[in-house]
């Protein structure tokens, strides 16, 4: 059983179950966020959906790149999580089922292409706090 963060499920709610994959980019004591502008302005880990036919790996040095603008090296599976949510940007009801790996920065290759991201890097604890998602903050916790 794959644990749940965030909003209860809702009865009422038909949801698109939505694979994505993430990144603990890990420097010393720090980490390699992305901050997302909009919908809602937030820390994230770097990640996001597997396309249809992508393996998760594939997604993730994709994602990584695209919202950081650094190329990775992954180093392990950390675990999964699950979160029910509405997707604004898609216009749906998610589930998502987030699968989070430990991972370093091992060469930055420019700004991020992705509209609205930023590449912040911030102390494991400082993200920690302000990490936008529960789950996301839960694998985050488990360094320290």
């Amino acid at each position: 059983m794959i644990r749940r963060f965030g909003e209860p499920v809702r009865a009422d709610i038909q949801y698109r179950r939505r694979p994505g994959v993430y990144a603990i980019l890990r420097h010393g004591d720090r980490l390699l966020l992305t901050h997302q502008d909009a919908p809602v302005p937030e820390f994230q880990l770097p990640g996001g959906g597997i396309d249809p036919g992508e393996s998760p790996i594939h997604a993730l040095h994709r994602e990584a790149w695209e919202e950081t603008g650094w190329r990775i090296e992954i180093t392990r599976r950390l675990g999964a999580f699950r979160r029910f949510t509405y997707m604004p940007e898609y216009e749906y009801w998610a589930e998502k089922v987030c699968t989070v790996y430990l991972a370093r920065p091992v060469r930055r290759l420019g700004p991020p292409s992705e509209p609205g991201h930023q590449a912040v890097w911030m102390p494991i604890a400082q993200a920690a706090r302000e990490l936008g998602n529960p789950g996301d903050r839960h694998f985050v916790e488990r360094l320290l």
